[in-house]
């Protein structure tokens, strides 16, 4: 082998080593706090955005980052929800709905529900919400008419933009591509990442990606 065509090889090789620098740099990349993938998430039937707080200091950012004044946002109305807000101004029945149920069941209500329980969750316009100096983190004041909607907490597991999430069902989601469905019940949360893990091995998602898409508390799973 000839000293150029070395020259070449080493040249290559570093190259490579550049590129590989460059991915793992932007895979260990901070998400910023107006990037969706930070906070709970999903993106109902006709493809309008829903992003909520998992916590209260995320509801604090979530309002900050995502909020307008002619947007939509839910909460449920017993405390223990994160801000839900529909990333449109002319959301549909059917795009409230949804994001209501999403709401709803990532909320404490879950928790509490009995059989075939549903929960009430508030609808308002974004410029109805404010806050005051007294008020703690995560908490915050509505003002004006508020739309009560009552939903059957259910959901099921897709994927979306290549993420597993705990989603409402609907006529538009293929059912092939369900891998579960899930509503209140007596399983541990444990046992049901289990169970959805069995089920999508060879999709290569975590334990922690699967808690993540479904709500806290016991549930039953098909």
């Amino acid at each position: 082998m000839n000293f150029r065509r070395l020259i070449k090889i080493a040249e290559s090789v570093s190259i490579s080593i550049k590129r590989i620098t460059i991915l793992d740099m932007n895979m260990g990349k901070k998400i910023e706090d107006n990037d969706y993938r930070k906070y709970r998430w999903f993106y109902t039937s006709s493809g309008k955005l829903v992003v909520g707080g998992k916590s209260d200091r995320q509801n604090e950012l979530v309002l900050k980052n995502f909020l307008k004044d002619n947007y939509k946002a839910l909460h449920t109305r017993e405390p223990g929800s994160g801000f839900m807000i529909i990333q449109s101004s002319r959301p549909s029945k059917k795009d409230v709905l949804e994001a209501a149920i999403f709401c709803g069941c990532f909320s404490k209500q879950w928790k509490k529900l009995r059989r075939n329980g549903k929960i009430s969750v508030d609808v308002f316009p974004g410029e109805g919400i404010y806050k005051n100096k007294l008020m703690k983190v995560g908490t915050f004041g509505v003002r004006g008419k508020r739309e009560n909607i009552l939903v059957d907490p259910k959901l099921v597991l897709v994927f979306q933009k290549g993420v597993l999430r705990g989603i409402p069902d609907s006529d538009k989601i293929n059912k092939k591509d369900i891998i579960a469905e899930i509503k209140p019940g007596r399983m541990s949360k444990e046992r049901v990442v289990e169970y959805v893990l069995d089920k999508i091995r060879d999709k290569k998602v975590s334990k922690d990606e699967i808690s993540s898409a479904i709500p806290s508390g016991k549930m039953s799973v098909g």
